[in-house]
């Protein structure tokens, strides 16, 4: 089979990784890919966002099949194209793709199909929205209503952080029309977790939970980010939570399917675990990223097999197996993100970090010079991944890799998977 696979960043380079372990795999194109996935498929200059040319490029290539990473293209409705063509691919279409594209949506649908979730109110008046802070008072949460690059979500601690909040995202319109609207949510409290499900829109399989680390700095602190890090499985979600995750997927799918909208895909749930019980923050429409760096090498199955079961809606007829092991992603970003960061220092010790025994280094924001050295080339470089008999072998083995690895200015977080290990 001839497979293309849209993206290029740490998640892609996971998923072309993976994919290429498939017997049944003959070439994988990636569009438009980077520098480590290069050594794995033939990135093609295409951005991941131009339908019409990811179109005309995979009826000209005769793609069989096509695995969307992003939740932009999901967005601007690639499935929903590559389907009225008749091919194959992966991934909700473009009504689907607003539970990403739209906290509005996706908040409304939470409270009319009864999934648990926050208290909230939204708003497109900026007034209006001020006004309601001030009378609920803080901590509490504000979302710009659409995409947003995973950056549209304040928590504000104080009354005037969330009204500053409302300022960027509605009158200064930083994120675009994304801030047409605001979604304002209670502030949940507890410990919070990554759980993927796969659906054929019917039946869903729910992926190995993983632990991520938003914020810059160790001990969580500072700006948030895309991500600094993961760990599977996360004691966070044991199998006490299995009733509470089915209500809260079987909700969810009855909820779109009264809404016309038969979903094949990815379910990625931000959950909140509360004393209550486990509360839905949000859904993005995608695999997570650096979630897949972990959840990826710990499957013990096909992955080819089960993606196109879910596009074909036969998902039913298979259960997905684990392996034991614990794997590990440090995140290596570059000097100054989550602002503003360079591009273009060279990458030194990738194949050293790669020699290590269960170790894969996933490119996130890389390219090669013309003289073929690896350089960074985005604000989260590398998600260094270990496997491991428990979880702190894994936390040792990735860190000795990230060790090995040098550019200028190189930033990480040292206490990946810390309070898994203190538990």
């Amino acid at each position: 089979m001839k497979l293309l696979v849209i993206g290029g960043g740490g998640r892609e380079h996971a998923l072309v990784w993976k994919l290429a372990q498939s017997k049944r795999v003959s070439k994988i194109y990636c569009a438009p890919g980077n520098a480590g996935i290069a050594e794995l498929a033939e990135c093609v200059a295409i951005v991941a966002t131009d339908v019409a040319k990811l179109l005309a490029f995979a009826l000209e290539k005769q793609i069989d099949f096509t695995v969307v990473g992003p939740e932009a293209p999901l967005c601007a409705g690639v499935v929903d194209a590559f389907e009225a063509k008749g091919l194959k691919i992966f991934g909700p279409r473009k009504a689907g793709a607003r539970l990403e594209g739209s906290k509005v949506f996706c908040k409304q649908l939470f409270l009319k199909a009864g999934v648990p979730t926050g208290l909230a109110e939204i708003f497109s008046d900026p007034a209006a929205a001020k006004a309601y802070v001030r009378k609920v008072g803080a901590p509490i949460v504000v979302k710009a209503d659409g995409l947003a690059a995973g950056k549209g979500v304040i928590v504000a601690q104080s009354v005037a952080e969330a009204e500053a909040g409302i300022v960027d995202i509605m009158e200064k319109r930083v994120f675009g029309d994304a801030g047409a609207q605001v979604v304002i949510e209670e502030c949940l409290t507890g410990n919070e977790a990554s759980v993927m499900a796969v659906t054929d829109g019917k039946t869903y399989r729910i992926l190995a939970a993983a632990q991520d680390h938003k914020r810059i700095f160790d001990g969580d602190k500072g700006p948030n980010t895309g991500g600094m890090g993961t760990y599977s499985p996360t004691p966070m979600v044991t199998s006490a939570l299995d009733g509470a995750l089915d209500d809260i997927f079987t909700r969810t799918l009855a909820g779109l399917r009264a809404e016309g909208i038969e979903y094949r895909g990815v379910l990625y749930a931000g959950i909140m675990l509360t004393k209550q019980g486990p509360k839905l923050l949000e859904y993005n429409c995608r695999f997570g990223d650096p979630e897949t760096q972990v959840v990826l090498p710990r499957m013990d199955f096909d992955l080819l097999d089960v993606l196109e079961a879910c596009a074909d809606g036969r998902l039913d007829r298979f259960q997905l197996n684990w392996k034991k092991d614990a794997a590990v992603c440090v995140v290596m970003a570059a000097p100054g993100y989550p602002g503003d960061y360079p591009k273009g220092q060279p990458i030194d010790g990738l194949k050293d970090a790669a020699a290590l025994a269960n170790v894969c280094v996933f490119h996130a924001g890389t390219k090669r010079s013309p003289g073929g050295q690896v350089l960074t080339d985005g604000g989260r470089v590398l998600g260094v991944t270990a496997l491991g008999a428990d979880l702190p072998a894994a936390v040792a083995q990735a860190y000795r890799a990230v060790e090995k690895i040098r550019f200028a200015g190189a930033q990480y977080r040292r206490d990946i998977a810390a309070r898994a290990l203190a538990r």
